[in-house]
């Protein structure tokens, strides 16, 4: 039954709304759907954070969450809302990765403002235009709403001037299913940085992202710079050049107690994450891998202080790039033990131009030992993978070499290997390249490199191939 307030009740409600997102929300909550908001902690942390961005103590604030836990409502239609009614001529742009979602999302925002309640604590925002995507107060303020990768002519966000004046507030950038796509990634982060930025009426408009983490290079991933792989690390400026503020919540608590308990209990939490780890992993811990490694858990590997004296046979493979700047190119040198198991040695991972690549692998495998050390090497399809093997052959003269193309996708390439380094049968040498080797197959294949695995995985195929006697 719906509780009966006394105008005394009401208006000291009204005040603590008007002066407090938290409390706003939740007097909105009960008044607009006639019962209590179930709240858990979390509500009001990112309540607290939003009302850092509105008095100006923070300009760049990503948010990371699971999906359903209220962010949008909080974040998206909430904040709005109330600043709309704290500033009536401020100016908001809102995204998310549909164009439906975002008008969806500014309807809501109009909805509560229209409401009788909002009027009681903000009797002086009134509506000037009603349109969907966009709608505008009688003060000057804007809402305006659009998809990721949208055009936004004519709209800005924020006010030139001292004071809270609008934001742009992104929401789930990235449609999950789509977060694999290299491409489609790209093209978010892109028009971010081609577009969306270019709105801001003044350097000093906020931009607030919240968003599920889908990627270890999402937008939040990429504005996060080294902090976006597990959410630790000093805060640095990021891909656009900025430093954010990251308030990662993630559904499990730090004593491993649910974050909200009635919306998932911890029995709930851990069948999810048995289920989906890749998923839970993203979504759910806003990392974008398990801790301990989805297809490849690095933990089982086992450390050694020198190499093993009963290797049988030693392969180099490679994994090659071609720019300063882009992929690495990566050798692991693996050897297959008398006993069954394999013995990583070593790796070697370069950003090399062309050339400078070729002297890499040529030094290194001199550095092997002429027929001591298989040299494996990936052929491109056609008539480039033909001259490319006729160069390296010249190249790697006196060596055994070895040319095959790449065949099913990474994930398919690199499962032999996975699954003997999960049983325990891999061994590495201790050297200064564990750790980022490790941290890449943790990641893998949602990190934003993958040669030293692919590498590793070249390795371990020409031996498995060898010891079968399907190569020679």
């Amino acid at each position: 039954m719906r509780r009966e307030f006394t105008a005394g009740e009401a208006l000291a409600a009204q005040e603590m709304a008007r002066q407090d997102l938290y409390f706003f929300s939740r007097w909105m909550f009960l008044q607009r759907k006639g019962f209590t908001w179930q709240r858990a902690r979390h509500h009001k942390l990112i309540c607290d954070a939003l009302m850092r961005v509105y008095r100006g103590e923070c300009k760049r604030l990503i948010i990371n969450i699971p999906p359903r836990y209220s962010k949008t409502e909080l974040a998206v239609v909430n904040f709005i809302a109330w600043c709309m009614g704290k500033v009536p001529d401020c100016e908001f742009i809102h995204t998310s990765y549909s164009g439906a979602l975002a008008v969806n999302n500014s309807t809501a925002v109009r909805g509560v403002v229209q409401h009788e309640a909002f009027g009681g604590i903000f009797p002086g925002l009134q509506l000037a235009s009603d349109a969907q995507h966009h709608w505008k107060s009688t003060k000057g303020g804007v809402l305006y709403a659009t998809g990721t990768g949208g055009t936004i002519t004519g709209f800005g966000a924020g006010k030139h001037r001292e004071g809270f004046g609008g934001a742009i507030v992104i929401d789930d950038p990235h449609k999950a299913d789509e977060a694999s796509s290299d491409v489609i990634r790209q093209g978010v982060i892109d028009w971010f940085q081609n577009t969306l930025e270019s709105r801001k009426n003044s350097p000093d408009t906020p931009i607030i992202v919240i968003m599920q983490r889908l990627h270890e290079k999402d937008l939040a991933g990429w504005l996060l710079g080294d902090r976006g792989k597990d959410g630790t690390g000093p805060a640095v400026a990021g891909g656009n050049g900025e430093v954010w503020e990251n308030l990662r919540l993630s559904a499990w608590n730090d004593d491993d107690t649910p974050l909200w308990p009635e919306k998932h209990s911890a029995e709930d939490l851990r069948r999810m994450e048995r289920a989906a780890p890749y998923v839970f992993a993203g979504q759910y811990r806003q990392l974008p891998a398990p801790p301990e490694g989805g297809v490849i858990k690095p933990d089982m590997l086992v450390e050694v202080d020198a190499v093993p004296h009963n290797v049988v046979e030693w392969c180099r493979g490679w994994d090659l790039g071609a720019s300063a700047k882009g992929d690495f190119t990566a050798g692991a040198r693996m050897g297959r033990l008398a006993d069954g198991r394999y013995v990583i040695a070593g790796m070697v991972r370069e950003q090399f131009e062309t050339n400078k690549r070729d002297t890499l692998i040529k030094t290194t495998a001199d550095n092997d030992g002429r027929g001591r050390v298989k040299q494996s090497l990936p052929q491109d399809p056609g008539q480039a993978g033909k001259s490319q093997v006729l160069a390296f052959a010249q190249l790697l003269a006196g060596h055994a070499v070895h040319f095959s193309p790449e065949t099913g996708d990474k994930v398919t390439r690199a499962t032999p290997l996975a699954s003997q380094i999960n049983a325990g049968n891999v061994l590495i040498v201790k050297g200064a390249w564990n750790d980022p080797f490790k941290e890449e197959c943790r990641l893998f294949p949602n990190g934003s490199y993958d040669d030293q695995v692919d590498a590793a995985s070249r390795s371990f195929n020409q031996l498995l191939h060898t010891s079968a006697g399907i190569f020679t």
